[in-house]
């Protein structure tokens, strides 16, 4: 079932990039993917959040313009009232060079937090189907050994600058900094995803003692509640690095042997099967 779904996701993002290049114009806020057009005199309510595509503009949106994958384009009379974020743009940019540069924009305000947690989650969603059992690992060393899990995510994150300056210092391994970024977001996405396995199951359990919910339904409740619990205020940002500390530790403590800890053979069985 896992390996059907993934290549559904994969079948979907193909045809969503092949449609990026049509272009559907709008009239109204919301979640959109691929290039949308706000045409001159169009006056569009509420925030755009587009992915995996432009945005041009030549009426009025009233609201926030958040972009994944994409650009914002503002030809002459159009108007934004709120904030415009962008991330990883020019994405027709070979298919229509015409276009006009995007301008630089302010930083990601603190109101368009919950458009990038929902991404954030997409991801980690995508990450627990294609590394199954990596997340059944993590799960499993989160679980036997929450302090360590801790302790390595901690000693994970201070390790990674003096990393990357060594990187930096030796000249020739400095193409090791991008690999060296993109394996810590991966190794956090897995680790989070186990999080949200184990916190899932958990409330799922509390609710309903006679029943144990599938991995996919303990993921979701898991990353719904870690969502919301980020969002708050103030509280949210130290739910936002324990998770990530938490996370990246179980996911380091599983390049390391179940009988580096100690523990009998025959007690090394995950609680919750996430796939082959």
């Amino acid at each position: 079932m896992i390996r059907t779904t993934l290549a559904a996701l994969v079948v979907a993002l193909c045809l969503t990039t092949a449609a990026a290049s049509a272009a559907v114009s709008i009239d109204h806020g919301g979640n959109y993917f691929g290039d949308v057009v706000v045409e001159p005199g169009q006056s569009v309510e509420g925030d755009l959040n587009v992915v995996l595509g432009n945005v041009t503009v030549g009426g009025t949106i009233d609201g926030d313009v958040n972009v994944v994958g994409g650009s914002v384009y503002e030809r002459p009379g159009a108007e934004i009232t709120g904030h415009v974020n962008t991330v990883g743009g020019e994405v027709v940019s070979d298919i229509v060079p015409w276009v006009p540069e995007p301008e630089t924009h302010a930083p990601l305000p603190s109101d368009g937090r919950i458009f990038w947690r929902v991404a954030w989650d997409a991801v980690v969603l995508l990450i627990f189907l294609i590394f199954p059992v990596r997340t059944r690992m993590a799960l499993d060393r989160l679980e036997r050994h929450p302090g360590l899990s801790v302790g390595a995510g901690t000693l994970g994150f201070v390790g990674v600058i003096p990393l990357g300056l060594l990187f930096l210092v030796s000249v020739i391994l400095i193409p090791l900094i991008p690999l060296e970024f993109v394996a810590i977001v991966a190794a956090v996405s897995i680790g989070t995803a186990a999080l949200s396995l184990l916190v899932g199951r958990r409330l799922y359990e509390l609710l309903n003692p006679s029943q144990t919910p599938s991995p996919l339904a303990a993921l979701l409740i898991g990353l719904a509640l870690l969502t919301a619990a980020e969002l708050m205020p103030i509280v949210g940002a130290l739910v936002t690095v324990l998770v990530a500390v938490i996370g990246l530790g179980a996911t380091l403590l599983t390049l390391v042997g179940e009988e580096s800890f100690g523990t009998p053979p025959q007690q090394r069985t995950s609680s919750i099967v996430v796939g082959r």
